[in-house]
């Protein structure tokens, strides 16, 4: 391994200005949100177009140089994270918004552009793409790929994967494949388009996609309901869920939004607290639809399921009443949380959510929790905030040693230990609690079809 060859090998690719070194850099480009690991590369290179990422990756091969992708750098399994003297590519430089297929309500954009800006091209064409978070303003759609990401809309359009009609990568190989094209029916043998969507860059990198995009949503109106208890919230999401096409149904705890309200990020819903909250939306298509709201609201507070609740009246109210979900991981993010992303099957999440409550009581009593999530998909992040008291390494280490009981409980009801923030390295060492040994055998020999020297993102979901 020789990075100063490779290195003076990749300036007959690059120019200076698409190489950086120094210190600065390493640790910007090195890291995502994640702060379990502390950024190491040896180097950051900029390529600006797909050949250039395939030389980049056949000199990497040649000189058995390891590389990480790098987006916007908001993951938040340290799926991004170049620890142990690798090279970065980050795709910043690779952001520009292609051919619009309008028939296809269709749009071709490189790895690099913002999901936010994709979000505005596809307003500007009367059109909606759906995939929507709290990162949305600096995560970029490679990444979004790589993690097959979800957010606040998946109940009604589905994961980043719903999206995704074509690809182009560059392999472990360094090969350049053009993947499925756009095309919605396709029945030609394997789709290996899918088989890059959530891999984190551990099979190849991404350099372009082909997005679908929706029509857009008519009149979205939100509710946000005081509720006395996690059981209420389950109740809600079915009784709502059979009165109305909704497009989200999210929560959140008393801790979560006390918060988000004393950090002065949102405005207080209503005067009553209540131990959760559900943020739900739909489209207002008519009047019809808005009295159906109100009758299942009024039926459900009859029942004792809702304490109170609000109506957004206008978009500017609907986004307020956004910001009360949304706001909640940046304003977290100062009690260095430790974050589990998990989920299981709605039947379950009950059951599942008083079982990880009594592990929580048992082995966190001083500490303060936060939940939250998109009830809507089965998805539950549980935050566990650092006391003052404690530093980052022993919270850390206090937090796994109960990783065990949190994830044993996961696999009693068959969930997944990560959701929608991937494997990386954080989650690595409890893969085999979601996945079984033989899927991970079979998941390593694809690896080595694609990337035969383990050069891409080595150590992320699993060792080689």
């Amino acid at each position: 391994m020789n990075h100063t060859t490779f290195l003076d090998e990749v300036r007959h690719i690059l120019d200076d200005s698409q190489i950086k070194t120094d210190p600065d850099s390493l640790d910007n480009w090195g890291k995502d949100w994640t702060k379990h690991f502390a950024p190491a590369p040896n180097a950051v290179v900029f390529p600006k177009t797909t050949e250039q990422v395939a030389r980049i990756v056949r000199l990497a091969n040649t000189h058995s140089i390891c590389l990480v992708p790098s987006g916007g750098r908001t993951g938040l399994s340290a799926g991004a994270v170049a620890s142990n003297g690798e090279v970065v590519v980050s795709f910043d430089k690779m952001n520009a918004i292609g051919t619009f297929y309008e028939a296809d309500r269709m749009v071709e954009v490189e790895a690099g552009v913002i999901t936010k800006a994709l979000q505005e091209f596809a307003e500007s064409k009367n059109l909606y793409y759906a995939v929507d978070f709290a990162s949305s303003g600096s995560s970029q759609i490679g990444g979004n790929i790589g993690t097959n990401a979800g957010g606040i809309k998946v109940i009604r359009y589905g994961m980043t994967r719903n999206q995704i009609l074509g690809l182009t990568v560059v392999t472990g190989k360094g090969d350049i494949l053009e993947l499925n094209g756009g095309m919605l029916k396709n029945a030609t043998g394997y789709d290996f388009r899918h088989l890059f969507i959530g891999a984190e860059g551990t099979l190849g990198f991404v350099t372009r996609a082909l997005i679908k995009l929706e029509k857009q949503p008519v009149n979205l109106t939100a509710m946000v309901l005081g509720v006395p208890d996690f059981g209420s919230v389950v109740k809600l999401l079915d009784k709502f869920g059979k009165a109305l096409n909704l497009t989200a149904f999210e929560f959140f705890d008393s801790v979560a939004i006390d918060k988000v309200l004393t950090a002065g990020h949102a405005k207080e819903p209503f005067e009553s607290r209540t131990p959760f909250y559900v943020l739900l939306e739909f489209e207002a298509v008519s009047d019809d639809v808005l009295d159906t709201a109100m009758s299942v609201f009024e039926t459900c507070c009859e029942d004792g399921l809702i304490e109170d609740g609000v109506m957004s009246q206008s978009v500017g109210q609907l986004h307020e009443l956004w910001k009360l979900r949304e706001s909640i991981s940046e304003t977290i993010s100062v009690f260095t949380p430790y974050k589990n992303d998990v989920s299981v099957l709605i039947t379950h999440l009950g059951d599942f959510i008083n079982d990880i409550e009594q592990i929580v009581k048992d082995n966190y009593p001083d500490f303060e929790i936060c939940w939250f999530g998109h009830i809507g998909d089965g998805n539950l992040h549980l935050n566990i905030l650092k006391p003052d008291n404690l530093t980052k390494d022993d919270f850390f280490a206090k937090c796994q040693t109960v990783n065990k009981y949190v994830f044993e409980t996961i696999k009693k009801y068959k969930g997944s230990i990560s959701a929608e923030h991937g494997v990386g390295m954080t989650k690595k060492p409890y893969l085999d609690y979601t996945r079984s040994p033989v899927e991970i055998e079979y998941m390593k020999a694809i690896k080595a079809v694609f990337d035969p020297n383990g050069i891409m993102n080595r150590g992320k979901v699993f060792d080689i």
